[in-house]
């Protein structure tokens, strides 16, 4: 089993390498696929706890980490297994990282595409192109509410586009789950504070990415998640947890 002087060190190691939170969630997949599934939840739960310390190089790299448990999974041959293990374990902190189900509100796909077309009737190519390289910031702001994640995929991508933007679109109800998992995926967006924050009190996130946004916020983020009755339960539970081990950051 790993000791948490093992996952300092994997920290200090991980926070010095070079390069954009792609490649920190890739090498952190790496790191987890080297071990057996149940030493690979002791580093997560030891990294959990020296992140909720305030200790800089976890805070750093468990964004990495928890983000590999789902973009990466691939590359991890055990990933499917890591929930029931960490429960076994008693690992409720790492367990928590893996929430099921939908999304406490939903919005029909029929709906939100009829939607879609009420307001643009330009081709899928076209609304693609225009979203990534469009220079008008009003038509960048009425792109941003398409519900399909091609789109919205592109519109990240655009060099004008904002962070109060991109919050809006994280916070934006109703939504429908797709555009919501590009914004978490997006390596340039999802490392805002403000845009986590944005999609983990947005009940239409499904709780599988809440699930792994929850362990980076701060304290005072966790408190008001932990009595906000709007978001899924799981995210709530969760927060509660966390809570007691302690602040992550201020």
């Amino acid at each position: 089993m790993p000791t948490q002087e093992q996952a300092r060190n994997l920290a200090l190691r991980l926070h010095g390498l070079s390069g954009g939170t792609a490649i920190l969630r890739k090498a952190a997949a790496r790191e987890l696929a080297r071990y057996d599934p149940l030493d690979a939840n002791e580093l997560i739960d030891h990294l959990i706890t020296l992140a909720r310390s305030g200790w800089e190089p976890a805070t750093h790299i468990l964004s990495a980490f928890v983000a590999a448990l789902g973009m990466e999974a691939a590359q991890i041959p055990y990933a499917e297994e890591l929930r029931r293990l960490a429960q076994i374990q008693s690992l409720p902190t790492v367990a928590d990282l893996f929430a099921e189900g939908p999304a406490r509100q939903q919005l029909n796909a029929g709906a939100a595409a009829k939607a879609d077309a009420q307001v643009f009737t330009q081709s899928l190519g076209h609304l693609k192109q225009q979203a990534r390289l469009t220079r008008d910031p009003d038509v960048l702001s009425r792109l941003v509410t398409v519900s399909n994640p091609a789109v919205v995929r592109n519109a990240l991508l655009n060099p004008r586009l904002t962070e109060p933007l991109v919050v809006r679109m994280a916070a934006r109800r109703p939504a429908r789950p797709e555009p919501l998992v590009e914004i978490w995926k997006s390596s340039r967006w999802s490392a805002r504070h403000a845009v986590r924050r944005a999609l983990v009190f947005n009940p239409y996130l499904p709780p599988e990415v809440g699930s792994k946004i929850v362990p980076l916020l701060n304290a005072t983020d966790l408190a008001e998640l932990a009595s906000d009755t709007s978001v899924h339960p799981s995210l709530r539970e969760q927060a509660t947890r966390l809570l007691a081990q302690g602040p992550l950051g201020g």
